[in-house]
């Protein structure tokens, strides 16, 4: 089962998105590529001749958008929007907290992302007293660097056949206990780790044992079960005075503590960056009445010390905060073994993989050769390298799907492309085109703009198969996603842990964007086009 919030895997995320319709859910896909052969495939592990189609039984997706994920779900949770809930946003590039005020309660069966997941763990709690009771399992944690784990590979060296040690040539091993018919109330209340270990960001410890106190009195505790006495988050403002409590942006307590460790570990003077402000503290009150800025904290490489506005790396540069490395300096040559194999222990420029060409055997960017695909015939193509910048018209707080964003994005998905390789297949600006590779197959309108390169195309992402997408010639399904055309490559220096600054972990320092720079092949399609 996957439970998906606010989040669209099967659209904008998934890279490779016709796979993910194929092997995670098992559904019509417009892959065109023929499974890897013999002479292609790993030699030191086992090889699965079939991949497994369809690996989910269930999935549930929360989100108040039409999304390709809320079109593919078993299930769709309806949650509140923005003016509908409490909430906090902020990132490192915002210098204001912001809120969320509801303005009216959640309408018909809608409820709070918050109320949700709360719902959720109140039923898997009350069906694991008889299915699941208490359980312990094996968790594998990454070699991070900030920490000892940084040298558990000496000198970047990584001898042949080594002995899997946890926490020097593997990831650590921990056993964890899991109190299953305990989750709700864990879910509601904060835990005893918070003062015992300490919170710890980017190699810092802060310790917040006068913020559990404060919260204690704020939130009020737990009279009874099993987190007897711990403060309450049981509410969606509660959870938020918890951030605001924890976060030395938010905290000038914890802000200038954390600084005061940093000098100890630096020998740089840094808590005047933060003492100013050490008595100031932001509780959702104050951060719903006014925009409120955030506080100087080593958590983040930027200064706002003396009201100036967020810049990355001011700490490090004029404050002589060391960085994030061995040596503590900035590094563009990264001695470690894999990165000499593979010639990139400095930056280098690394064209697009035109997996065509490779695989199999199409003419290379530029070309003019017809690929005999369905839909082809008589039809001029072009080979193009395929883009997925940042969308221009739905940057995270905008949608391309509502009505003043469709009228300014021409209704649907569109591919960039330059005047050069527009006349080549005889196409003109707002026609019909298809566009697909080894991967998957989009339907678009051409944008044909002067500030295209010739032999680039740009296609920006978050673009669903939810409005204006037709049926494709070449596959007969439906014209897919900006992510029909990519598909994630992992190369082995994106794997690389336990030295010096690099570190791989799930969604932390894993692969770049080198998935999205495709090759694709485009070309003019029937105006006449059915949904």
């Amino acid at each position: 089962m996957l439970n998906v919030w606010r989040a669209n895997i099967i659209g904008s995320s998934g890279k490779g998105n016709e796979y993910f319709l194929k092997h995670l859910l098992g559904t019509d896909a417009a892959i065109r590529g023929e499974e890897s052969g013999p002479d292609r495939r790993p030699k030191t592990i086992d090889w699965v001749d079939e991949a497994p189609e369809g690996k989910l039984d269930l999935l549930v997706t929360s989100d108040f958008r039409n999304t390709s994920t809320t079109t593919f779900s078993d299930v769709l949770l309806p949650p509140a929007t923005w003016y509908e809930k409490n909430d906090l946003s902020t990132t490192d590039m915002h210098p204001f907290i912001h809120t969320f005020n509801p303005a009216i309660a959640p309408p018909w069966e809608a409820k709070t992302d918050f109320d949700i997941f709360h719902l959720l763990a109140k039923k898997i709690s009350e069906y694991a007293v008889e299915h699941l009771g208490v359980r312990k399992d094996l968790v594998a944690s990454p070699l991070l660097h900030d920490t000892p784990d940084a040298m558990a590979t000496p000198h970047g060296i990584v001898v042949d056949n080594p002995e899997l040690v946890p926490g020097v040539t593997m990831p650590k091993l921990a056993v964890v206990e899991r109190d299953y018919p305990a989750f709700a109330a864990r879910m509601a209340s904060l835990g005893p780790l918070s003062e015992k270990l300490g919170l710890i960001t980017k190699g810092v410890k802060f310790n917040p044992d006068v913020e559990v106190a404060d919260l204690a009195r704020r939130n009020g505790v737990v009279r009874s079960g099993p987190t007897k006495g711990r403060p309450k988050l049981d509410t969606d403002k509660r959870a938020a005075e918890m951030i605001l409590a924890f976060s030395g942006t938010t905290n000038g307590r914890l802000g200038t503590q954390g600084f005061r460790v940093l000098e100890k570990q630096t020998g740089q003077k840094l808590a005047q960056l933060a003492s100013d402000n050490e008595g100031r503290r932001f509780t959702l009150k104050d951060v719903s009445d006014a925009p409120v800025p955030v506080l100087t904290s080593p958590e983040w490489s930027g200064s706002e010390h003396g009201g100036r506005r967020y810049s990355a790396f001011v700490v490090n540069v004029e404050n002589l905060k060391p960085w994030h490395t061995l040596t503590g300096r900035q590094h563009f040559y990264l001695d470690h073994d894999w990165m000499a194999e593979l010639g990139e222990q400095l930056p280098v420029y690394r064209p697009p993989l035109d997996m065509h060409r490779l695989f199999d055997g199409y003419s290379p960017v530029g070309s003019m050769e017809a690929t005999g695909a369905p839909g082809s015939a008589g039809r001029a193509e072009v080979t193009v390298r395929y883009l997925t910048p940042h969308s221009k018209w739905s940057i995270h707080s905008e949608y391309q799907d509502n009505l003043m964003m469709l009228t300014l994005s021409r209704g649907g998905p569109t591919i960039w492309m330059s005047p050069q390789d527009a006349n080549k297949i005889g196409v003109r600006d707002n026609e019909w085109i298809e566009s697909y590779n080894r991967n998957g197959v989009v339907v678009a309108r051409a944008i044909v703009s002067h500030r295209m390169p010739e032999g680039t195309v740009y296609m920006y992402h978050a673009k669903d198969r939810t409005i204006n997408v037709p049926i494709a010639e070449t596959s007969g399904q439906r014209g897919g996603t900006n992510n029909s055309l990519t598909r994630i490559l992992l190369k082995p220096s994106h794997l690389i842990g336990g030295y010096a600054q690099l570190s791989f972990a799930f969604n932390y320092l894993g692969p770049t964007g080198n998935q999205r720079d495709e090759v694709t092949v485009i070309r003019r399609r029937s105006q006449e086009v059915e949904y």
